[in-house]
């Protein structure tokens, strides 16, 4: 027997097979509710071999995999539902002060030495004049986009 083998209470199938045959859940619970009911290792279960499961659901062996360690770790709710995502970092690194800087900076003469300035120049500039702590040249690029402006 697998370290993940899923071992489904008298409830726990009842609950799933209950999910299934009202078929108003969206397609992820569904699939995972008949996953676990595929590999149900407890006395009423087929004990499906997770690449039988994979042919018969059309799924892959690694979902399978992950939504019995889901279970096995996290229990049935957990199994069913989608991972949380983590938090994502602020979309907007500069804000729409910072960026009519950027603006600024560029409507000026282009720094002694150079034809123009480039997207490492303003990069570099910003953090100089403290106006940023730090910025990529890409999110230069992307404020520069977004304003239509010539870097020329």
């Amino acid at each position: 027997m697998k370290k993940d083998s899923v071992k489904l209470t008298r409830e726990q199938r009842q609950q799933l097979e209950a999910l299934i045959s009202a078929g108003e859940a969206s397609a992820r619970p569904l699939m995972h509710a008949r996953i676990l009911l595929k590999t149900d290792y407890g006395s009423e279960g087929p004990r499906w071999t997770q690449q039988r499961i994979a042919e018969a659901l059309e799924v892959g062996e690694r979902t399978i995999g992950r939504v019995r360690h889901r279970f096995v770790e996290d229990g049935l709710e957990a199994a069913l539902q989608r991972r949380p995502q983590p938090p994502r970092p602020q979309k907007r690194k500069l804000d729409g002060e910072q960026e009519a800087q950027v603006i600024a900076l560029l409507c000026g003469s282009a720094p002694e030495g150079f034809e123009r300035w480039s997207l490492r120049l303003v990069q570099q500039r910003l953090i100089e004049l403290e106006i940023v702590e730090s910025v990529s040249h890409e999110t230069v690029r992307q404020v520069l986009k977004k304003t239509n402006s010539s870097r020329g």
